[in-house]
């Protein structure tokens, strides 16, 4: 049954990663809750991933939707920024990062609700496509080496923000710069042997599927997709960085006794899935008129 179980979790993370990111977030506490070791957990997941964000990216790339002439000085500047965020995270505590990143979530999560037609159309750019790649390239690579959740979420409001983008041009950039970092995070994994094979193809072949699934909805459904997916990583992001920060509280270590790690990941895949239903239903009654 465990295969399965794997199989449909890479499936799944690997189609809501390809339309807003965040697919780490329902594979790696599945990966823990079956007892996998944290290192051993991190890297078998960071192989699974990196190949379902492979696959999603070159379905956006045949679409039209990625130029490689506009972001090859983000990928450069990103590689060096991904090296250099892992080495440091090897000996600075990422504590600091733990704390503030969750607010700048907070705000961007605000931001987006706050303005519904943000990425619904390309807008004028606030900055050169090379001073935005040469500095976010790097930056966001950094941090992605560093600490990383959430990365996937700041290049989407980054690209929209800035560059004006739409939702699913950002989208597509996102995947280009997340295979970019999650390449060289899994190179690393690999070198320490701290990869299960035998789980991370089984969840791969899920992500392949999920990739081009996650992907071909992106792109035919576009903003309206999108947006309240995105809203709902963002806020799931939040939610586990503050878990992760207070997970020794008293309200943390009740919460946990009363119900297993699992059945809390599982309630929270129910009601992505609960709201995505009830979405596109709404979509589908205001785009034929009915009331």
């Amino acid at each position: 049954m465990l295969l399965p179980l794997l199989f449909a979790t890479g499936l799944f993370a690997g189609t809501v990663d390809a339309i807003a990111g965040g697919g780490g977030l329902i594979s790696l506490p599945i990966l823990l809750s079956i007892g996998m070791p944290p290192h051993l957990a991190f890297g078998t997941n960071k192989l699974q991933g990196t190949i379902g964000t492979l696959v999603a990216t070159f379905n956006y790339y045949r679409h039209g939707l990625i130029s490689i002439k506009k972001i090859y000085h983000g990928v450069i500047f990103g590689l060096v920024g991904s090296i250099l965020g892992a080495v440091l995270a090897q000996v600075v505590s990422s504590g600091m990062l733990r704390d503030i990143i969750p607010v700048l979530l907070f705000i961007i999560l605000i931001y987006t609700v706050c303005f519904p037609k943000l990425g619904h159309n390309d807008e004028k750019p606030k900055i050169s496509e090379f001073w935005f790649y040469l500095l976010f390239g790097f930056a966001l690579a950094f941090y992605d080496g560093f600490f990383g959740p959430g990365t996937g979420s700041l290049w989407v409001f980054a690209l929209t923000f800035f560059l004006g983008y739409n939702l699913i041009k950002a989208t597509a950039y996102t995947k280009v710069f997340n295979l970019n970092s999650s390449f060289v995070a899994t190179i690393c994994f690999a070198l320490g042997g701290n990869i299960d094979y035998r789980y991370a193809l089984c969840m791969a072949v899920g992500q392949i599927v999920g990739g081009r699934l996650g992907a071909h909805l992106a792109i035919t459904r576009g903003a309206r997709l999108i947006r309240p997916l995105f809203l709902y990583v963002v806020s799931l992001t939040i939610a586990t960085l503050i878990y992760k920060s207070y997970a020794n509280s008293v309200f943390f270590i009740y919460l946990t006794e009363q119900f297993s790690f699992t059945s809390l990941i599982l309630v929270a895949v129910v009601i992505l899935i609960s709201a995505l239903f009830i979405y596109l239903r709404l979509g589908r009654r205001q785009k034929s008129g009915l009331p």
